[in-house]
């Protein structure tokens, strides 16, 4: 797992760009000559650190003694946001309304009233444009606060336009506020339990939906309304593995941007998610063409020059992209092809591992050990297996079930026979226990429990008697997640012709092509 410091100005020094990194020497040293300044030293001492060790940290800093430490880190974590607030962004509509505000109320300090209203009546047309309804809501605020306080007779009829448009924000704040909500409700439910694994989940997760939902659904009609409702969506349907669904309302989510082209640079982190949603709702349909053509647009994308200068939208997009990849490989039955990805993949969880959740850390690792496992590499795929079982925490119980799955079946492969027996009911238990235990995964227990006494010639009807049964379940949602997470068809077939599970999966691929 990469290295996660748990020190926030350590963490805010390393995500400096070199010219942010002049930008704040400059601004400190604005009203000194003094070069070797207590914060400047320790700015440079964490900067060439590679991992945060506070004991080495005063040993580079040598001015600095341990009792000053603390208030010295204090200090250089406000001149670093300091010297960044002060680089322009222009595109940066947050900063930009934020500085309207503050121009507004200097104005107003100053008795400067009309002048005042003046600043806020641009903040709201700006706030407008991008819906950015807490602004919009502020300035409105102050507005209310100025008229109150001072006659200005800046407009007729003041009074009841200033209500009625505070009502009408108020009323979508709260549209905005019900919808994040149950975004977030449903997406958090799904990264601690992954989809639904029976009827209870099911039945729980449609009436948590109808309770939850407002009933103003139709009243969204601005861009974060319908924003938050098609998450909700989203959500509600990969959760329950309704991949039909899941597709239409990713495709709205991007769309979305189409209808409001100025607000792809405000919110480039939702756009990046909802294609990170779109390209994985093609690959549970097992749309390789429209995949593929999503690739290579999110891959014009991620080159813009808005994105590759915010570091955080650039490794959300690249985290992406390289998921997406995989699962082009996983669907073309490339798997050899796609371990070429695997050194970039590694640079990138070391270089970038400060910023990423573990949860799509663990993701990385199941499926870079699909890609071992699906060319044929056991070993390596249990190396990566490992990284996930050896995890502590409570995130994706599900992942880590089916790791632990692959584990057994990669095991397996190696004849790893004296190993398999105590792997078979420590794995069972775990399932049982997570009561995440499918009809598809009883199968496969049971045989593996059994197919190692079994000989050799006798292996073969074993299989096919295995497959036969497992196709019974295609097509059961309930029973979805066991073929999304692992192809046991596909393995099972290879077993029983003698091939490597990418080959299997391969020629399954081009007859596709070919019936096209």
């Amino acid at each position: 797992m990469p290295n996660r410091s748990t020190d926030s100005l350590f963490q805010l020094v390393k995500s400096l760009e070199k010219s942010e990194k002049r930008n704040f020497k400059l601004y400190v040293k604005r009203n000194t000559a003094t070069d070797d300044l207590k914060i400047i030293q320790l700015f440079d001492a964490m900067d060439k650190m590679t991992d945060y060790d506070e004991k080495q940290l005063l040993k580079k800093a040598r001015g600095i003694s341990k009792q000053q430490l603390s208030n010295i880190k204090a200090h250089l974590y406000k001149q670093i946001l300091s010297s960044l607030r002060l680089i322009k962004d222009e595109d940066n509509v947050d900063i930009r309304l934020h500085e309207q505000m503050d121009h507004a109320r200097i104005l107003y300090n100053k008795g400067l009233y009309l002048q005042s209203l003046k600043v806020l009546e641009r903040l709201k047309e700006t706030a407008k444009a991008y819906q950015q309804l807490t602004y919009w809501q502020q300035a409105l605020f102050f507005e209310k606060k100025i008229e109150t306080l001072f006659i200005t007779r800046s407009m007729q009829d003041r009074a009841d336009k200033l209500s009625a448009e505070s009502d009408g924000v108020n009323f979508q704040l709260t549209l905005v506020n019900q919808f994040s909500n149950l975004s977030l409700q449903l997406y958090s439910w799904y990264i601690k339990h992954g989809h639904a694994r029976n009827e209870k989940d099911i039945k729980s997760i449609e009436t948590f939906f109808r309770k939850h939902l407002p009933a103003e659904t139709h009243h969204a009609k601005g861009f974060y309304e319908k924003l938050y409702l098609y998450q909700c969506y989203v959500w509600y349907a990969f959760i329950r593995q309704d991949f039909l669904q899941y597709y239409r309302y990713s495709q709205k989510w991007v769309s979305l941007f189409e209808e409001y082209p100025g607000l792809l640079k405000v919110e480039t982190a939702s756009y990046i998610k909802g294609m990170h949603n779109l390209m994985g709702a093609q690959f549970n349909l097992a749309n390789h063409e429209k995949l593929a053509q999503s690739i290579k647009h999110f891959e014009q994308f991620v080159k813009q020059k808005h994105l590759t200068e915010n570091e955080n939208n650039r490794i959300l997009a690249y985290q992406y992209l390289y998921a997406a990849r995989i699962n082009l490989y996983f669907l073309q039955g490339t798997f050899t092809k796609g371990l070429r990805l695997v050194p970039f993949l590694e640079d990138m969880l070391k270089e970038y591992g400060l910023y990423l959740d573990s949860h799509r850390v663990l993701v990385f690792y199941y499926k870079i050990a699909s890609l071992y496992f699906g060319s044929g590499n056991n070993e390596k795929a249990i190396d990566y297996l490992n990284r996930i079982i050896n995890q502590k925490g409570d995130l994706r119980t599900d992942l880590q079930c089916y790791a632990r799955l692959l584990h057994l079946i990669a095991h397996y492969e190696l004849g790893n026979f004296d190993l398999l027996e105590y792997l078979i009911k420590s794995v069972y238990r775990y399932m049982a226990r997570m009561e995440n235990l499918s009809k598809v995964e009883e199968a496969m227990f049971v045989f593996l429990r059994r197919s190692f006494h079994v000989g050799a010639r006798a292996l073969k009807p074993e299989f096919e008697k295995l497959l036969a049964k497992l196709k019974q379940y295609e097509g059961n949602p309930l029973e979805a997640r066991a073929f999304a997470y692992l192809d046991v068809i596909s393995w099972l077939e290879s077993k029983i012709s003698g091939v490597h599970v990418q080959d299997v999966i391969r020629e399954k691929f081009l007859l596709g092509k070919r019936k096209l």
